[in-house]
């Protein structure tokens, strides 16, 4: 039997070989931190590998100095949990809103969307600045109106549910809102008139004909929500107080911890950003099976 084989165009071979030293670039340095976190106690920073073991995890898990890695983690998947319920709520919302013409919508779109075109260092010292300023005039409304004891126990606004969760809602919300428009967009809203035509009310046709079919999407702005908020650093980094999330404590142990410890940290924030994408493609091949 003959076999036909189509010949490739000319430029085929360079774009393979320049898409191939993309993914090197991009997944060898995380394939390598992988495989030096598994070294035994006399490992070092760099190969050849001595000996496998879970040494360095064993430590990560006692603390690194006095770093409270595990306090950390828990930051991180509490406010990552958090904007990702607040990012799936909200854009939901703003995408069922959009579908209707709004008076100015175009400019709220926009002003929304530049978030994402904003350098996020200049976002988070913006966000650190307003939160202090609202410090200054908190403790001075407080000495006016003689709450002296209040005063004293006031600290500052600035915190991880305050002033870093807007921070990432700043990072997250845009990246939702541009992804319900464009399934809004696509929507038929013949399903809608169908179900109101049988005596749907408008809760009974949102929960039995459009949360099924935008199902997929609210999964995927789920994943974006956290994926991007457990890795954010930047736009953390001036507004979140006193603490510290887990990438901001990685930030700082690169500096300071000489052992593959600091590996076996990168190691677990990748996995977890692993399983929280294959929850989510798990999730969205089964909405789309129903």
């Amino acid at each position: 039997m003959a076999h036909s084989s189509e010949s490739r165009a000319p430029g085929f071979w360079p774009l393979a070989l320049i898409f191939a030293l993309f993914v090197l670039f991009m997944y060898g340095p995380m394939f390598v931190i992988f495989v030096l976190s598994f070294q035994g106690p006399e490992g070092g920073l760099t190969f050849p590998l001595r000996g496998v073991s879970l040494h360095w995890f064993r430590q990560l898990a006692e603390g690194l100095g006095t770093v409270d890695i595990g306090a950390a983690f828990l930051r991180s998947l509490t406010l990552g949990g958090i904007v990702m319920l607040l990012t799936v709520l909200l854009s939901v919302l703003a995408g069922l809103a959009f579908r209707k013409k709004l008076s100015g919508g175009n400019v709220l779109f926009y002003v929304t969307v530049a978030s994402l075109i904003m350098p996020s260092i200049i976002v988070s010292l913006g966000i650190g600045l307003q939160f202090r300023l609202l410090d200054g005039a908190l403790k001075w409304l407080l000495e006016a109106v003689g709450a002296t004891t209040t005063l004293e126990e006031y600290g500052t606004a600035l915190g991880l549910f305050t002033s870093a969760l807007g921070a990432h809602l700043t990072w997250t919300l845009p990246f939702g809102l541009l992804i319900m428009f464009a399934v809004f967009n696509r929507f038929n809203p013949a399903y809608e008139e169908a179900a109101r035509d049988l005596g749907a009310t408008p809760w009974q046709t949102f929960r039995h004909v459009v949360l099924p079919l935008i199902g997929p999407s609210v999964v995927g702005i789920g994943m974006f929500g956290f994926t991007l908020s457990w890795d954010e650093i930047a736009r953390t980094s001036q507004a979140i107080g006193d603490v510290n999330t887990l990438p901001l404590e990685l930030q700082g142990l690169t500096s300071t911890v000489t052992t593959p410890a600091i590996y076996a940290l990168g190691t677990v924030t990748t996995v977890v950003s692993f399983a929280v994408i294959g929850i989510t493609v798990g999730l969205a091949m089964l909405l789309r099976k129903r």
